[in-house]
């Protein structure tokens, strides 16, 4: 069975933001995979930081509108979307006053992570599959970019495990070295909870550190792709013992063509 609708959830993309190694990856890789013949879809955070004049964003309608519930409190999702016209492609964006229109992205000044990034992620993760299911677009698999996705792989096995949209999806969960000093939120595992996680689900989140984070979304991942040439070796040690499905490091003139290659490898696997 080949994959053949690919779904890019990423932290960053260049021209959107400035180019980092994320952001230079979930720019050429969707249109690579585009190119070799699958249909993609690619989804960020709209950060503050985005002039939606300039990059001809503009609101989706029928697919926002909708409140997703974290902690007790609403808060709205917005959809936007503009396109990358020397690449054909478009990228939708997922918006929420609450979160995303502060200018920084995921550090304030002083490379601090913000106090509610925990939340943050958790938003953007279920904008994306719930704005999936309004599509009606149903992936074959999903391709997890930097560690604001990385709660993306337990919401697919566990909230969403049930439902028809997502029944054959694989996730794969691509590991950079851009990782983040200041614990998320000690509450995560309440709020996850609350979605529908387990207690077993959080023991593998000792502290809410990003080493717990990687190897939360290892965990539930079918497949895991180092995307840096420097990992922690912790979590590479962690993936030796739990993944059997790993792609290591792939050099830029080679990795689009091993990608597109292991989604079908992933597919295949039971």
């Amino acid at each position: 069975m080949d994959a053949k609708r690919v779904l890019f959830i990423t932290q960053e993309i260049n021209p959107y933001l400035s180019e980092s190694e994320v952001a230079t990856i979930c720019r050429d890789l969707p249109q690579g995979i585009q190119e070799l013949g699958r249909e993609i879809r690619t989804f960020m955070p709209k950060y503050g930081c985005i002039n939606e004049r300039r990059n001809q964003l503009h609101e989706v309608i029928r697919l926002s509108g909708m409140n997703l519930i974290i902690d007790d409190t609403d808060h709205p999702l917005i959809i936007k979307v503009a396109s990358i016209q020397s690449a054909r492609m478009q990228v939708y964006f997922i918006d929420n006053e609450d979160f995303f229109h502060r200018t920084a992205t995921v550090f304030d000044e002083n490379e601090e992570g913000f106090a509610n990034n925990d939340e943050r992620a958790i938003f953007y993760v279920r904008g994306v599959f719930e704005t999936i299911k309004k599509l009606r677009w149903i992936p074959d698999v999903i391709h997890c970019h930097g560690w604001l996705t990385a709660l993306a792989p337990l919401y697919l096995k566990r909230m969403y495990a049930d439902d028809p949209c997502f029944s054959r999806t694989k996730v794969i969960y691509s590991i950079y070295e851009n990782g983040f000093q200041s614990a998320f939120a000690n509450d995560l595992k309440k709020k996850l909870k609350q979605d529908g996680a387990t207690d077993n689900d959080m023991n593998i989140i000792a502290t809410p550190d990003f080493i717990s984070l990687t190897r939360l979304a290892v965990q539930f991942s079918d497949a895991v792709i180092q995307g840096s040439p420097e990992v922690d070796p912790e979590i590479i040690a962690h993936i030796s013992k739990t993944k059997g499905h790993f792609l290591p490091y792939q050099l830029p003139e080679d990795y689009i063509g091993a990608y597109n290659e292991f989604y079908d490898l992933v597919m295949k696997s039971k």
